[in-house]
Protein backbone atom coordinates (compact mmCIF):
# COMPACT_ATOMS: atom_id res chain seq x y z
CA UNK A 1 0.00 0.00 0.00
CA UNK A 2 2.99 2.19 1.10
CA UNK A 3 4.54 1.72 -2.35
CA UNK A 4 1.34 2.44 -4.59
CA UNK A 5 1.29 5.80 -2.32
CA UNK A 6 4.54 6.66 -3.54
CA UNK A 7 4.16 5.92 -7.18
CA UNK A 8 1.16 7.95 -7.05
CA UNK A 9 3.26 11.05 -5.53
CA UNK A 10 6.28 10.09 -7.68
CA UNK A 11 4.10 10.22 -10.70
CA UNK A 12 1.89 13.32 -9.25
CA UNK A 13 5.40 15.50 -8.75
CA UNK A 14 6.98 14.27 -12.51
CA UNK A 15 9.45 12.21 -10.99
CA UNK A 16 8.08 9.18 -13.36
CA UNK A 17 6.24 9.22 -16.65
CA UNK A 18 3.61 6.81 -14.96
CA UNK A 19 2.33 5.73 -11.59
CA UNK A 20 2.47 2.02 -12.50
CA UNK A 21 4.28 -0.35 -9.58
CA UNK A 22 5.33 -3.36 -10.55
CA UNK A 23 4.99 -5.96 -7.73
CA UNK A 24 7.46 -9.06 -7.16
CA UNK A 25 9.85 -11.27 -5.00
CA UNK A 26 12.47 -13.52 -4.80
CA UNK A 27 10.57 -15.78 -6.89
CA UNK A 28 10.08 -13.56 -9.59
CA UNK A 29 13.68 -12.75 -9.86
CA UNK A 30 15.72 -15.53 -9.30
CA UNK A 31 15.80 -18.77 -11.38
CA UNK A 32 16.87 -22.55 -10.95
CA UNK A 33 19.37 -22.71 -13.75
CA UNK A 34 23.04 -21.08 -14.68
CA UNK A 35 22.14 -17.82 -16.86
CA UNK A 36 18.50 -17.64 -16.10
CA UNK A 37 18.60 -15.70 -13.01
CA UNK A 38 20.28 -12.44 -14.85
CA UNK A 39 17.52 -12.82 -17.43
CA UNK A 40 14.94 -12.79 -15.14
CA UNK A 41 15.56 -10.09 -13.53
CA UNK A 42 16.30 -7.83 -16.41
CA UNK A 43 12.64 -8.99 -17.63
CA UNK A 44 10.92 -7.68 -14.36
CA UNK A 45 13.21 -4.17 -14.14
CA UNK A 46 12.11 -3.66 -18.13
CA UNK A 47 8.06 -4.16 -16.87
CA UNK A 48 8.79 -1.80 -14.02
CA UNK A 49 10.26 1.19 -16.27
CA UNK A 50 9.06 4.43 -15.94
CA UNK A 51 7.40 3.49 -13.14
CA UNK A 52 7.84 1.77 -9.65
CA UNK A 53 9.79 -2.12 -9.14
CA UNK A 54 8.48 -3.08 -5.48
CA UNK A 55 10.43 -6.33 -4.18
CA UNK A 56 8.83 -7.71 -0.92
CA UNK A 57 11.42 -9.63 1.62
CA UNK A 58 14.39 -8.71 -0.59
CA UNK A 59 16.53 -9.93 2.01
CA UNK A 60 15.79 -13.68 0.34
CA UNK A 61 17.45 -12.82 -2.02
CA UNK A 62 20.67 -12.93 -0.10
CA UNK A 63 19.66 -16.39 1.59
CA UNK A 64 20.52 -18.76 -0.51
CA UNK A 65 23.98 -21.41 -0.04
CA UNK A 66 26.51 -21.68 -2.14
CA UNK A 67 25.15 -22.62 -4.99
CA UNK A 68 22.32 -19.98 -4.91
CA UNK A 69 21.61 -17.68 -7.91
CA UNK A 70 20.25 -15.26 -5.31
CA UNK A 71 23.67 -12.97 -5.93
CA UNK A 72 22.98 -13.04 -9.17
CA UNK A 73 19.98 -11.14 -9.31
CA UNK A 74 21.27 -8.61 -6.84
CA UNK A 75 24.43 -7.64 -8.99
CA UNK A 76 22.27 -7.72 -11.94
CA UNK A 77 19.49 -5.42 -10.17
CA UNK A 78 22.46 -3.12 -9.11
CA UNK A 79 23.97 -2.61 -12.50
CA UNK A 80 20.05 -2.33 -14.41
CA UNK A 81 19.30 0.35 -11.47
CA UNK A 82 22.54 2.38 -12.73
CA UNK A 83 21.57 2.10 -16.47
CA UNK A 84 18.19 3.32 -15.61
CA UNK A 85 18.40 5.61 -12.69
CA UNK A 86 16.48 7.94 -14.86
CA UNK A 87 13.76 5.80 -15.41
CA UNK A 88 12.95 3.57 -12.56
CA UNK A 89 12.52 3.48 -9.10
CA UNK A 90 12.72 0.47 -6.70
CA UNK A 91 11.45 0.08 -3.58
CA UNK A 92 12.18 -2.58 -1.10
CA UNK A 93 10.52 -4.28 1.83
CA UNK A 94 11.69 -6.23 4.42
CA UNK A 95 12.51 -7.20 8.57
CA UNK A 96 14.60 -4.77 9.48
CA UNK A 97 18.07 -6.19 11.14
CA UNK A 98 17.62 -8.67 7.54
CA UNK A 99 17.15 -5.57 5.16
CA UNK A 100 20.30 -4.04 6.87
CA UNK A 101 22.45 -7.35 6.57
CA UNK A 102 21.13 -7.30 3.19
CA UNK A 103 22.60 -4.17 1.89
CA UNK A 104 25.75 -5.10 3.08
CA UNK A 105 26.11 -7.61 0.12
CA UNK A 106 27.25 -5.96 -2.35
CA UNK A 107 29.34 -3.08 -2.55
CA UNK A 108 27.37 -1.04 -4.85
CA UNK A 109 23.77 -1.38 -3.04
CA UNK A 110 23.27 0.32 0.36
CA UNK A 111 24.36 3.95 -1.31
CA UNK A 112 21.38 3.19 -4.16
CA UNK A 113 19.04 2.98 -1.04
CA UNK A 114 19.81 6.18 0.72
CA UNK A 115 16.33 6.52 2.09
CA UNK A 116 15.21 3.62 4.64
CA UNK A 117 11.58 4.40 6.31
CA UNK A 118 10.92 2.00 9.45
CA UNK A 119 7.55 1.44 10.65
CA UNK A 120 7.00 0.59 13.92
CA UNK A 121 4.59 -2.73 14.82
CA UNK A 122 1.66 -2.30 15.67
CA UNK A 123 0.51 -1.96 19.23
CA UNK A 124 -2.13 -5.05 20.39
CA UNK A 125 -4.88 -2.39 20.55
CA UNK A 126 -4.91 -1.66 16.84
CA UNK A 127 -4.10 -4.87 15.62
CA UNK A 128 -7.26 -5.73 17.76
CA UNK A 129 -8.95 -3.20 15.66
CA UNK A 130 -7.71 -4.66 12.91
CA UNK A 131 -9.39 -7.90 14.09
CA UNK A 132 -12.92 -6.43 14.27
CA UNK A 133 -12.85 -5.21 10.68
CA UNK A 134 -11.76 -8.96 9.77
CA UNK A 135 -14.85 -10.30 11.24
CA UNK A 136 -17.21 -7.57 11.22
CA UNK A 137 -16.49 -7.86 7.54
CA UNK A 138 -16.95 -11.60 7.16
CA UNK A 139 -20.33 -11.29 9.49
CA UNK A 140 -18.87 -12.46 12.66
CA UNK A 141 -18.67 -11.34 16.32
CA UNK A 142 -16.03 -12.15 18.69
CA UNK A 143 -17.38 -13.43 22.54
CA UNK A 144 -16.23 -11.50 25.09
CA UNK A 145 -13.52 -14.23 26.11
CA UNK A 146 -12.37 -14.68 22.34
CA UNK A 147 -11.46 -10.59 22.85
CA UNK A 148 -9.28 -11.04 25.55
CA UNK A 149 -7.59 -14.66 24.41
CA UNK A 150 -6.77 -12.46 21.40
CA UNK A 151 -5.02 -9.38 22.96
CA UNK A 152 -3.21 -11.56 25.07
CA UNK A 153 -2.29 -13.74 21.71
CA UNK A 154 -1.45 -10.49 19.94
CA UNK A 155 0.56 -8.90 23.16
CA UNK A 156 2.62 -11.88 23.02
CA UNK A 157 2.98 -12.06 19.42
CA UNK A 158 4.33 -8.21 19.49
CA UNK A 159 7.39 -9.46 21.24
CA UNK A 160 8.44 -12.09 18.45
CA UNK A 161 11.48 -10.73 15.87
CA UNK A 162 9.56 -11.75 12.77
CA UNK A 163 5.97 -10.50 13.47
CA UNK A 164 4.27 -10.08 10.53
CA UNK A 165 1.80 -7.37 12.22
CA UNK A 166 -1.27 -7.19 10.11
CA UNK A 167 -0.69 -10.76 8.16
CA UNK A 168 -0.36 -12.39 10.94
CA UNK A 169 -4.04 -11.15 12.61
CA UNK A 170 -5.44 -11.99 9.23
CA UNK A 171 -3.33 -15.42 9.71
CA UNK A 172 -4.88 -15.83 13.27
CA UNK A 173 -8.30 -15.04 11.98
CA UNK A 174 -8.41 -17.65 9.15
CA UNK A 175 -7.51 -20.14 11.52
CA UNK A 176 -9.91 -19.37 13.66
CA UNK A 177 -12.97 -19.38 11.22
CA UNK A 178 -11.57 -22.59 10.52
CA UNK A 179 -11.78 -23.76 14.10
CA UNK A 180 -15.14 -22.78 14.65
CA UNK A 181 -16.16 -24.09 11.16
CA UNK A 182 -14.62 -27.76 12.57
CA UNK A 183 -16.26 -27.24 16.26
CA UNK A 184 -19.56 -26.66 14.44
CA UNK A 185 -19.86 -28.94 12.17
CA UNK A 186 -21.13 -31.91 14.41
CA UNK A 187 -24.17 -30.22 15.85
CA UNK A 188 -27.19 -29.97 13.45
CA UNK A 189 -29.07 -27.66 15.45
CA UNK A 190 -27.56 -24.26 15.68
CA UNK A 191 -29.01 -20.84 15.82
CA UNK A 192 -27.95 -17.95 14.01
CA UNK A 193 -25.89 -16.33 17.16
CA UNK A 194 -23.86 -19.43 17.07
CA UNK A 195 -23.38 -19.65 13.75
CA UNK A 196 -21.60 -16.45 13.63
CA UNK A 197 -20.24 -16.03 17.20
CA UNK A 198 -16.19 -16.65 17.41
CA UNK A 199 -15.66 -18.18 21.11
CA UNK A 200 -12.26 -18.19 22.51
CA UNK A 201 -11.86 -21.89 21.78
CA UNK A 202 -11.31 -21.08 18.21
CA UNK A 203 -8.32 -19.05 18.60
CA UNK A 204 -5.07 -20.06 18.67
CA UNK A 205 -1.96 -18.55 18.10
CA UNK A 206 0.25 -19.26 14.65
Amino acid sequence: MIARTIADVLYNIGVIKTNKLVETDRSGLVAGYVGQTALKTTEKVTEALDGVLFIDEAYSLAQGGANDFGREAIDTLVKLMDDNRERLVVILAGYSRNMDEFLLTNPGLKSRFPNIIEFPDYTAEELMAIADKLYSAKGYVLGSDARAKLLTIFRKARQQESFGNGRYVRNVFERSVNNQALRLSTDPDLTREELITIEAADIEEV
